[in-house]
């Protein structure tokens, strides 16, 4: 087991008051429902993750974005992550699967009513009572 604690970066893109999320199909996290995002690259700042990411996966353009929170999330399989949450708002486009091996397709959910089973860094983000409309 190798003893690397990865950081990644999750973004919670906000639209009509709904997040969007989708079905991740990589073998990290396989069937669990993910919001965008990936790993932080060297020298690379959390927002500039966030649009990268959010862009890369989705296609779409995001604005506001502002930091959320943080989880320190440990797998079963002896993966560590440290999970950075940005929150922002969707600015353009139309979510499509633009890495399809990686994700299903993307849809809204309310905030209240999240599909399950969800990616656990964010069941770690929910125990800590995190609401991002009420940032």
């Amino acid at each position: 087991m190798e003893k690397i604690v990865r950081s990644g970066v999750s973004v919670i893109i906000i639209k009509n008051g709904k997040v969007l999320l989708a079905k991740r199909l990589s073998r990290h996290g396989y069937r669990t429902w993910g919001f965008p995002g990936g790993h932080l690259e060297h020298l690379e700042s959390f927002e500039d993750c966030a649009i990268r990411e959010v862009f890369e996966e989705t296609s779409l353009k995001v604005k506001n974005i502002r930091f959320g929170s943080i989880t320190n999330d440990i797998f079963e399989s002896g993966k560590h992550y440290i999970t950075i949450f940005m929150v922002c708002g969707w600015k353009s486009g139309e979510a499509r699967s633009m890495e399809p091996e990686k994700a299903g397709e993307w849809d809204w959910f309310e905030w209240e009513n999240l599909p399950k089973p969800l990616f656990l860094p964010i069941v770690n983000l929910l125990k800590q009572n995190f609401h991002p409309l009420e940032q």
